[in-house]
């Protein structure tokens, strides 16, 4: 039944006018148009629905149910338009976002507190896992966007990078450690320690890796955990020394364990925000960046031993 929103809106108008000269004085149209609109829509439904003569216009008992069916239809035609605009401004829907343990549980939660004030009708959906992953669900189209490390070889892998923050690893020790009376910690003198390792498909263990390598110590692990609070109750128990970058410090639980920062080399991480190469982003994951870059802009504070990252604009 090919029935048009042009017929219905026509109908309602003279329904509820019940004169065609005023229905077409209201909806800026000639009276001869909206008198074949009206015309149409009866021989399409096979059934009059309004009498009239050349001064009155009555509804039947069946244009009196096509009248409210038509004005559900059309108050639906308005209300899923409405969605889509706010869809289209970025003020409803879901936010799809990769991104790391640590940067979901310290970074995130205030910008998204603050998107979410501005935009409660929208809906922030976190993806966390590990780096490989995190790039993977972007790449895929799984996630929106993703805030996350980038091994340099995948640096140009169907993704955009735009700088966020780095933050500076720090020894991590039991509180009467002996290198805790230290200002700075060489990695050197880290690996001369019983060594509590992140898990091998964690990215903190590719570059802690890689520093020991640097400051020529080939550390095997005392243990290993994937969780960093798990990482840091071994400390705390005095069972070895770690090395983890700052902005998942706020994730180790509180106990007698101290930080010192880590040198020769100074190793910092940093984080990007990683975008599709050949996708456009949704209004909304669009509008949260927005937000995202507020807060940088405006020098938000970030744990100690994380800093903002400039960007070619600045």
């Amino acid at each position: 039944m090919d029935v048009t929103l042009r017929q219905l809106t026509a109908y309602t108008a003279v329904a509820r006018a019940v004169s065609f000269t005023a229905a077409a004085a209201e909806l800026h149209v000639s009276q001869s148009s909206l008198s074949r609109a009206v015309a149409d829509l009866e021989r399409t439904l096979g059934m009059r629905l309004l009498e009239r003569d050349t001064r009155n216009v009555e509804l039947t008992p069946a244009g009196a149910e096509a009248l409210r069916i038509a004005d559900q239809i059309l108050a639906a035609h308005r209300a899923g338009l409405a969605q889509l605009g706010r869809y289209v401004a970025g003020e409803r829907g879901t936010v799809s976002l990769a991104t790391l343990p640590s940067v979901a549980a310290v970074l995130l939660p205030p910008v998204i507190s603050a998107f979410r004030a501005r935009r409660p009708e929208m809906t922030v959906r976190l993806l966390d896992g590990l780096e490989r992953s995190v790039l993977q669900r972007v790449v895929d189209g799984d996630a929106d966007f993703a805030v996350s490390t980038v091994p340099r070889h995948q640096a140009a892998g169907g993704i955009q990078l735009r700088p966020l923050v780095r933050d500076r690893f720090h020894a991590v020790l039991p509180e009467h450690h002996p290198l805790a009376e230290r200002d700075e910690v060489t990695w050197e003198q880290l690996g001369r320690e019983p060594f509590l390792a992140i898990g091998t498909d964690s990215s903190v263990r590719r570059m802690t890796d890689a520093a020991f390598a640097r400051a020529g110590r080939d550390t095997a692990p005392a243990a290993e955990a994937s969780s960093v609070a798990t990482v840091g109750g071994l400390v705390a128990a005095g069972l070895g020394v770690s090395a983890l970058p700052a902005l998942v410090h706020p994730l180790i639980p509180p106990g007698p364990l101290v930080r010192r920062p880590l040198v020769a080399p100074v190793l910092e991480r940093r984080l990007y925000v990683v975008l599709p190469a050949h996708r456009a982003l949704p209004p909304g994951a669009g509008r949260f960046l927005e937000e995202l870059e507020a807060f940088r802009a405006a020098g938000h504070q970030l744990p100690e031993g994380v800093v903002w990252e400039e960007t070619d604009a600045d």
